[in-house]
């Protein structure tokens, strides 16, 4: 039986409607976690119906990174200069700029990768593996996978979200399109790092982004 106090802890946990509470718990016969990734399943949902109209105002953010060594440019667009201005949206804009200063991606999505680079990519990858020593049959796909990783080092919509990384930065847009109500789209941005190409000891950058974030 879904009661009362049951949905009431879903409205609490979630923010969903009452109906939307009552139906997810029926969905997953009481069960409140599974109730939780019901409800979260159709915000994605409903997020995959907006993203296919044009969004066109937005904001254009700026963030340096406290000691001036980190500089980010991004554009992120929604679809009314009124959404723009909600300080959900804001806040969504600043934690992408923090991303791409800590996790340094070098295209938004895989689509814009040169295929030029695909290709040199898998030839480094696939002398890796004969080097290794892997036999010539299982070589294809070990360099298929070793494709998908990088995919997920250099292009931030499959990036690990610094501040959440059991999600993407993928994820996080359809939650906001969810949030929001419009769709939300991650046009381009421009990072720079001082003495970049200049012989020096790395750093994680992720840690002291992460420092900033949480002082």
């Amino acid at each position: 039986m879904i009661t009362a106090e049951m949905v009431k802890q879903l409205r609490e946990r979630t923010g969903a409607g009452m109906m939307d509470c009552k139906k997810a718990l029926s969905a997953s016969e009481g069960d409140v976690e599974k109730a939780i990734e019901v409800l979260r399943e159709k915000g994605l949902a409903a997020a995959a119906k907006k993203a296919g109209r044009i969004a066109a105002e937005g904001l254009v953010e700026a963030y340096i990174h406290g000691d001036g060594r980190i500089g980010v440019l991004v554009e992120v667009n929604i679809e009314t200069d009124f959404a723009a201005k909600n300080e959900e949206f804001k806040t969504f804009v600043r934690d992408v700029a923090m991303q791409i200063a800590a996790a340094k991606p070098e295209y938004v999505r895989r689509e814009e990768v040169p295929e030029a680079i695909i290709e040199k990519e898998k030839e480094i990858l696939k002398a890796q593996a004969l080097n290794e020593g892997k036999p010539e049959k299982i070589i294809e796909k070990m360099v298929e996978g070793r494709i998908e990783k990088y995919y997920k080092e250099v292009c931030l919509l499959e990036q690990p979200w610094i501040k959440d990384t059991d999600k993407t930065i993928q994820v996080l847009v359809k939650e906001k399109i969810a949030a929001i109500g419009e769709n939300i789209n991650i046009r381009r941005f421009v990072r720079f790092e001082r003495g970049e190409g200049i012989e020096k000891k790395e750093e994680n950058f992720a840690d002291e982004v992460m420092k900033q974030i949480e002082g």
